[in-house]
């Protein structure tokens, strides 16, 4: 494993911090997944690559990750309230069909999406109702031990009984109280006070027996139950998610994992930032949000994560189709550079030049990048940086095949990383071509220049480009 210095903004601390797992080699991961009662849109997009993105560069630093994200499938209720319909329910009695068919189809959906944007898969990918037994036994143990109450059915956490409650988000308490903007329930002690058991009214669908009602968990103590059975009853390295759900979401989370377990939650907190759509966050509460299957139908899916790569993970990413017609050209300039390279690796070995090693180099870069807290656009500024250098050295013939394959062997290194898809540009070059190549190589050997440029003109003319190596060598490209 490299002996290298992560640095990772941490939310909890609010500062860059050296990364140091827990264990040695490893590394703990829990990432908040989607509600699935929709397809995924650009916002979720930018999320799951981006976290898919720091899993890859810890692989590519040598730690083996045991990646969990979760489907979210009961208990998010409609505007992220504790009372109202769930938001599966209301998407199934819409449609009218069973919450679980709701359920299934966009899992796959979602699943789909992933595959498309090269997300490698989770090790595991809990889901709450498989686990209401043990959400019932981590509630009881929260109220063996004085953090929560019954009333009427339903629990609460106790806020007032967790000093360090706003830790994460960086609210206190006691001005969390003044401004709160909740709306009243007579049944809790607080109204900072949150749901970790609803008790079901009978319209409600998704229920079950508990020792205090017939009702459903509440949306954050999940989090909390399924990272502690997949990763075990103590600390774990990292928690990734949306920084729009740092308050309550995740901050009710570490208070219940942290009452529970008697010890930190996690040691680091990475959380993406929103996709803006004119100036509005983009989200599917908001009506505006676009999806990643409708993009999909016009753009190439690495355009997509192109796109994603070219911000750090922590910064306000503007949706517009133009950003995608740039990422596009981006995506099209690193084909043609790969394209190149191969031609050139394939090419007669060429004599008396200078040998780079060019890996060396940009490797540095691109670490020293990535290592200031998943660095992306910085990182690919290091590829395009490489791009220009090598093709400059193409055009002057100063590149030969070894240092081409040297550099195809560190872009293939470091794309373990940035996970894009570069389809193969190989083309069919037509007989006919290749006969008035040849023959224009022959004339430039007699110094019959005049007919090698006519004999230019015709493979031109047909939608193809020669170009002159050393040892009148040719390249013929599309």
């Amino acid at each position: 494993m490299k002996k290298i210095m992560l640095l990772l903004y941490n939310t909890l601390t609010r500062k860059k911090e050296e990364f140091k797992p827990i264990y040695t080699g490893k590394v703990g991961m829990y990432v908040c997944g989607p509600t699935v009662y929709d397809h995924c849109h650009i916002g979720h997009a930018r999320g799951y690559v981006s976290m898919d993105i720091f899993r890859k560069y810890l692989e590519y630093l040598g730690y083996e990750v045991r990646f969990i994200m979760n489907y979210t499938d009961v208990g998010h209720l409609v505007n992220d309230a504790e009372t109202g319909e769930d938001k599966i329910e209301k998407k199934a009695k819409a449609e009218k069909i069973d919450p679980m068919e709701i359920v299934e189809n966009y899992i796959n959906s979602a699943k789909e999406d992933f595959q498309s944007l090269n997300i490698k898969p989770a090790n595991f990918n809990p889901r709450p109702t498989q686990y209401i037994a043990q959400i019932i036994k981590f509630i009881e143990g929260l109220i063996e031990k004085e953090y929560a109450y019954e009333s009427n059915g339903s629990v609460y956490f106790s806020v007032t009984k967790f000093p360090e409650y706003g830790k994460l988000s960086g609210r206190k308490t006691e001005e969390l109280i003044d401004g709160a903007r909740i709306e009243n329930n007579p049944e809790k002690k607080n109204q900072l006070d949150f749901a970790l058991w609803i008790k079901s009214d009978e319209n409600h669908i998704l229920k079950w027996q508990s020792p205090w009602s017939l009702g459903y968990p509440g949306w954050h103590i999940e989090c909390s139950v399924m990272s502690a059975d997949l990763l075990g009853q103590d600390t774990f390295d990292i928690h990734g998610g949306g920084n729009e759900n740092v308050f309550p979401h995740n901050e009710n989370e570490v208070a219940q994992s942290e009452a529970y377990l008697g010890k930190k939650m996690a040691n680091y907190w990475t959380l993406w930032n929103m996709v803006n759509i004119n100036g509005e966050k983009m989200s599917k509460s908001k009506g505006n949000h676009t999806s990643v299957k409708d993009i999909l139908k016009e753009y190439d899916p690495m355009v997509i994560r192109l796109w994603i790569l070219s911000s750090q993970y922590r910064s306000v990413m503007n949706y517009a189709p133009s950003v995608l017609v740039q990422a596009k050209n981006n995506l099209q300039k690193i084909s043609d550079w790969v394209g190149n390279l191969k031609n050139v690796s394939d090419a007669p070995k060429a004599e008396s030049l200078e040998k780079i090693d060019f890996s060396h180099i940009y490797q540095k870069r691109f670490e020293s990048a990535m290592n200031d807290d998943i660095n992306t656009p910085l990182a690919l500024a290091v590829v395009y940086d490489l791009i220009s250098e090598t093709n400059k050295m193409i055009s002057e013939d100063k590149l030969d095949k070894e240092t081409a394959e040297n550099i195809l062997k560190f872009w293939e290194r470091i794309n373990k990383v940035f996970g894009l898809i570069i389809a193969e540009n190989k083309i069919e070059i037509p007989a006919n071509i290749l006969t008035l190549a040849e023959e224009r190589k022959q004339a430039r050997i007699s110094g019959n220049f005049a007919a090698s440029d006519e004999l230019r003109k015709k493979i031109e003319s047909a939608g193809y480009v020669i170009e002159d190596l050393k040892d009148n060598n040719y390249l013929i490209k599309k």
